[in-house]
């Protein structure tokens, strides 16, 4: 070779080796940055574990009962997917480690229809596992509904996760309602709404992590020093979120949906579990739309066009003439159909003159244009069914709800008959559902389970149904008065049509039912209470809401108290058993034990407002008085338009003489509160004694203005005005 070669040889050796080290060198670069975030998270995560910070994000947590283990709710999963102060929570369950022999295991997974709102102790997942034991004697079913209001699918793949590590036989599935409004949906004030569903997926497990809760309870902790805490306010929160039936946004919601579908069936499938599908039922004849919005073509000139004759539909519709309103609103459809309320309308014209299928066209219209998507629409529903035939032959089945709600329904229009407001089903509509399951579980069954079926008869009526709950009036009452005071009368059912003709003869049903609550009819209720529980003592829904009977109409508080005592004894990881206990020993004035009761329950739920709430006053009653206002104070944070809050913390502060502190308290409850008569009643008061007598005068005026039948404030205005005495706080 020519020295020219060889230099030649040795220069490109040369540069072989410089491009060789160069590349070791990015690839070194890259693999530092790469890693050494991975090494600084874990280490951050170790960290995080060993010092025993954040919860864990399981669905199911094992506890302690008599001494033995047992699988419970996790009071601290919903931390994963809301603000710690609003998250929701599982309806209470628990039941044995270790699956009992001649046992068949059945999880409901859903939201708050399957949770039974307004009373769990009342929802078809009970009714179902009632009828089911009756149906087959000797063979223990466990019916657990792990259910939690406000979730949607992206919630319960987690929670099918957590559900197939404990032997299930069966899932059942009812969900659809949430899938706008819920955690990362479209419509959501929770969780950001990802557009891709890996990047959810990726923020869920970060949230599994402690590094991730850390994160999340920091930025929750800046955002409400900036806004102040949030506040569960329940449907309310959504107002401003209306999503229009045209928002191309809503693909992303049915393609999620379906997707998270198909992965929980393939989670229960793939450990040898079988599934059943619900279709998702709603109230289309007596839920007017909640918002109503106009398609995106019409100019001024067409709306005014359309508002008048929206408006003679109106009249003519209140004055009876139904054809003729019928005519208008047909009219009016034609320029802008795209109006729910129109539609709705529409549908009750036509039901007024008995042609009822174009009504139920016309009401599921309306249903399907409602800008606030509380309800499951046919999108959703229809995806359940493809889902469930694409699976039939893996072990995935079908309850089509819809349409057995609609054969239960007059005209095949569901309504009142099943449905207290829009989606949450009364007594009726979840025996309907725990039927037509009752009926699908029998053909799943094992053969050696089918074996024991008493054909002689059918499965229970829903007399005997409500029997063996103890679904009396008085419970019928309750949850009635619940659905009218804490739903129908807020926002957004204020403003649905017909709101008024609603309340009132809700109203008339309440008055109905408080008639029907004799001295004879409770004695029987007891009598029921007591023969249920000899057959089922460890039925701690039973013993709720016998005590709540005992307590509220009865009149006997320690028989109540025992009642919650022998319900914490069977549910002893949940805080609402201490809670209970806890408010009902307070009402004996047994305060020591309140205390221990009441500080259990905010050690599992610190977020509990209530039971901070009580704590506090229990501590008070002790004496223990910088304990009150630590618990007060706690109160405030989490419910910063807490009344009751602000004025017991005032006079705590006042009956140690911290009187200018106190007056603070209340300032600050007056500016949080403006609109509470009471808080600037008693702020009045402190000024008083302070001598601060023209406040003083000003803040009764404010009471007076708020409450001006009010003879305490107008006298209390009067005597510092004339006298100078000093009223008492109240």
């Amino acid at each position: 070779m020519s020295a020219k070669r060889r230099d030649s040889a040795k220069r490109s050796a040369s540069g072989d080796g410089e491009k060789t080290r160069r590349r070791r060198l990015w690839l070194f670069r890259c693999s530092a940055a790469t890693l050494a975030p991975v090494v600084l998270l874990l280490a951050a995560e170790l960290s995080l574990r060993a010092i025993d910070y954040g919860h864990r994000p399981a669905a199911i947590v094992r506890c302690q009962l008599d001494g033995r283990d047992v699988w419970c709710d996790n009071i601290r999963f919903g931390w994963r997917f809301f603000p710690r102060r609003v998250a929701r929570e599982f309806v209470p369950f628990v039941f044995p480690e270790a699956k009992p022999e001649n046992s068949f295991r059945i999880f409901v997974l859903g939201a708050s229809a399957v949770k039974g709102e307004p009373d769990s102790a009342y929802s078809f997942g009970r009714i179902l596992r009632t009828m089911l034991r009756a149906g087959y004697p000797g063979t223990d079913f466990e019916v657990i509904s792990v259910a939690m209001p406000a979730i949607n699918s992206h919630v319960v793949v987690e929670i099918a996760k957590d559900c197939v590590e404990h032997q299930p036989d069966l899932f059942v599935i009812y969900l659809g309602n949430n899938e706008v409004m819920g955690p990362y949906g479209i419509g959501t004030v929770f969780a950001p709404p990802f557009r891709h569903r890996a990047l959810i997926r990726a923020a869920i497990a970060l949230e599994a992590t402690r590094v991730g809760q850390l994160l999340t309870h920091t930025m929750e902790r800046v955002r409400a020093a900036a806004n102040g805490p949030p506040d569960w306010q329940g449907l309310e929160m959504f107002l401003r979120n209306q999503i229009p039936a045209t928002d191309r946004r809503l693909q992303r919601v049915y393609e999620h949906f379906q997707a998270n579908l198909t992965a929980i069936c393939d989670i229960a499938v793939g450990r040898g579990s079988q599934v059943i599908l619900c279709t998702v039922g709603s109230n289309l004849k007596d839920c007017p739309p909640f918002a109503s919005l106009h398609g995106p073509h019409l100019d001024s000139t067409q709306k005014r066009r359309w508002e008048t004759l929206y408006g003679s539909g109106i009249a003519r519709e209140t004055a009876g003439n139904y054809e003729e309103a019928i005519r208008d609103y047909l009219a009016a459809s034609e320029m802008d159909g795209c109006h729910a309320d129109l539609q709705f309308r529409l549908g009750r014209s036509y039901e007024a003159l008995a042609d009822y299928q174009k009504a139920k066209e016309r009401y599921t219209r309306a249903r399907e244009l409602d800008a606030l998507r509380f309800r499951a629409d046919g999108r959703i529903n229809d995806t359940i069914r493809v889902t469930a035939e694409h699976r039939s032959e893996k072990g995935v089945h079908l309850v089509d709800a819809v349409k057995v709600f609609e054969a239960d329904s007059p005209h095949g229009i569901p309504g009142k008959e099943l449905f207290y407001e829009h989606v949450h089903m009364n007594f009726r509509g979840n025996y309907v559902l725990a039927k037509a399951l009752a009926e699908q579980v029998g053909d799943l069954l094992p053969q050696e389970i089918r074996e024991r079926r008493d054909n002689t008869r059918p499965l229970l009526s829903e007399v005997e149904c409500a029997r063996l709950l103890a679904y009396t009036d008085y419970a019928e009452y309750n949850n009635a008065y619940k659905i009218l005071h804490y739903y129908i009368k807020k926002a957004p059912f204020n403003s649905q049509l017909y709101h008024e003709e609603r309340v009132r003869e809700m109203e008339a049903r309440l008055t109905t039912l408080q008639a029907a609550m004799t001295p004879e009819a409770l004695q029987d209720a007891v009598v029921l209470f007591e023969n249920l529980l000899e057959d089922d003592p460890s039925d701690f829904w039973l013993r709720w809401r016998y005590a709540e009977l005992l307590s509220v109409h009865v009149r006997d508080e320690p028989a109540a108290a025992e009642q919650c005592r022998m319900a914490a004894r069977v549910l002893p990881c949940s805080y609402r058993s201490h809670l209970l206990l806890g408010l009902s020993l307070e009402r004996l004035g047994r305060w020591d034990e309140a205390a221990l009761h009441l500080s259990k329950a905010v050690e599992l739920k610190p977020t509990s407002a209530e039971a901070q709430y009580h704590l506090g006053m229990a501590y008070q009653s002790q004496g223990r008085i910088d304990d009150s206002i630590a618990c007060l104070s706690r109160v405030i944070a989490l419910q910063p338009k807490n009344p009751k809050a602000y004025m017991n913390l005032a006079i705590v502060l006042s009956s140690r003489g911290e009187t200018e502190r106190a007056v603070r308290m209340l300032r600050a409850g007056t500016r949080s509160i403006p609109h509470d008569p009471v808080l600037h009643f008693n702020l009045a008061i402190l000024l008083a004694r302070g001598r601060h007598t023209n406040e003083a005068i000003e803040a009764l005026r404010t009471a007076q203005r708020l409450d001006p039948n009010s003879a305490e404030i107008r006298s209390a205005l009067d005597s510092i005005m004339s006298q100078g005495n000093e009223p008492a706080v109240r």
